[in-house]
């Protein structure tokens, strides 16, 4: 049994996981590069954990049996190259954890609708089931985990949203339901801008599944079909597609969802989602096949699909002013989820963009950006790709240097019947400590125009 575990990051993972290494009888250490935040302290002080903060400590950190390493800190850091080079095992909150847990667990990944997917399976779920929502959103699962009742009479349940980073920390992690809502460009920088590389990670959520497990997917997307075809997937496969009928999975028809598992039928009409758009009826389609399988009575599902209506961040109406609508997609950390962000834009728009640049290609916006976009505001210490992006197709961008400069150039831009939309399509750590703090800052900042 290993029993000297560090922790690298003292964040929610980072915190979560001593939780549960200490009540598993480990002997924990956190480690963590920069500063860990206050109310993270007091939790550690709290359970009595041994830690440290701005620098890593290499003799306590070398002689672990086990390392859990945060997701956000890359493969290269020099740290974890050393446990590698020294035949450390280096894994993911999700992968410890895990191995704590006779729970049924739901994994949900993919580029873009993972939140809202994850969210809207947790909100049909909980009418009937003992469930709980973590992973990448929420609670830290490892502490969830360590605070599982063992006299809890029905069965635990956990819907947890994974990126590609804490999936490149698994090793034996089997989600009984696996879902992948579709594959776009993203975090290329972590994957040597290879998208094989991210696309393969993506799919480790499949990896330990047997036949006895279920696998979801957009049939749609055409890069999730091609990898299917050159790599066998053991669960059974329930696809979701808007073009075309499928046996068993979900389809539309008639503006209709469909859903066919085994021999049982449940349909919905498109028009009574709380929640439009085609890529919401994706995440709709997918939830519910979650929900079908885990044996949600039908009327459940319908009444739960009408009245979820979305995740803060993500396309969240902030305000009208003289007329003028104000968007906040701070969650649009990628091109993909602009591409959806603009695509269902009904008024010109002035677009806040920028941030980090993870490898963007903005080329597949330009025809929407010029069917729809008026002003471009630029949102980001380094804005020469965006600049040279659209430059030819939009009369004016304007750079900034913070948010409420951002929402102040908008408001003086915008006219009546109008949006303001902030979806930015980079990550977030230059100016902000993530999307939500950015997604705040934009809404603050329209509340004080």
């Amino acid at each position: 049994m290993d029993k000297r575990l560090v922790v690298l990051g003292g964040g929610e993972s980072g915190v979560g996981t001593a939780i549960l290494g200490k009540q598993k009888g480990f002997e924990v250490f956190v480690s963590d590069f920069g500063k860990i935040k206050e109310t993270y302290k007091q939790v550690l002080i709290h359970h009595e954990l041994d830690w440290e903060e701005l620098g890593h400590t290499e003799a306590k950190i070398l002689n672990a049996d086990v390392v859990m390493k945060s997701p956000g800190i890359p493969e290269k850091a020099p740290i974890v190259q050393k446990l590698l080079e020294k035949g450390v095992r280096v894994i993911s909150e999700i992968e410890f954890a895990s191995a704590f847990t006779k729970a049924t667990i739901v994994g949900i990944t993919g580029s873009n609708g993972k939140t809202t997917t994850a969210t809207l399976t947790y909100e049909i779920l909980k009418e009937e089931l003992n469930v709980s929502l973590g992973g990448n959103i929420g609670k830290s699962f490892a502490e969830q985990v360590s605070s599982e009742a063992s006299e809890v009479k029905d069965k635990k349940n956990y819907v947890l949203e994974l990126s590609s980073f804490q999936l490149d920390g698994i090793e034996t992690f089997a989600p009984h339901i696996a879902v992948l809502t579709n594959l776009s460009p993203d975090h290329l920088d972590r994957y040597e801008y290879s998208y094989e590389k991210y696309i393969a990670s993506k799919f480790r959520i499949t990896m330990n599944q047997t036949a006895a497990d279920y696998f979801i997917y957009d049939a749609d997307d055409v890069e999730i079909k091609k990898w299917m075809e050159k790599h066998p997937i053991k669960a059974k496969k329930l696809p979701f597609s808007l073009q075309k009928e499928v046996n068993q999975g979900a389809y539309i028809k008639d503006k209709k969802i469909i859903l066919t598992i085994d021999n049982t039928e449940f349909t919905m009409p498109i028009a009574t989602l709380g929640l439009q758009g085609q890529h919401n009826t994706k995440n709709a389609m997918a939830a519910s096949t979650v929900a079908k399988l885990l044996g949600i009575r039908k009327e459940t599902i319908r009444q739960s699909l009408e009245h979820f209506h979305g995740v803060e961040h993500r396309l969240e109406k902030v305000l009208k002013i003289n007329n003028v609508m104000y968007i906040n997609d701070s969650k649009a950390t990628n091109v993909n989820a602009t591409f959806y962000a603009l695509d269902s834009m009904q008024t010109p728009t002035v677009w806040i963009v920028g941030g980090v640049d993870k490898g963007n290609n903005y080329e597949e916006l330009l025809p929407l950006v010029n069917e729809k976009v008026k002003a471009i505001i630029c949102l980001g210490v380094d804005n020469e790709k965006i600049k040279k992006a659209f430059g030819n197709v939009v009369e004016m961008i304007v750079e900034t240097a913070g948010m409420e400069e951002a929402v102040k150039v908008a408001y003086r831009l915008a006219e009546r019947d109008d949006t303001v939309l902030l979806s930015p399509a980079c990550a977030s750590f230059d100016l902000f400590t993530n999307y939500e703090d950015r997604g705040r800052q934009f809404k603050d900042a329209v509340r004080h125009l």
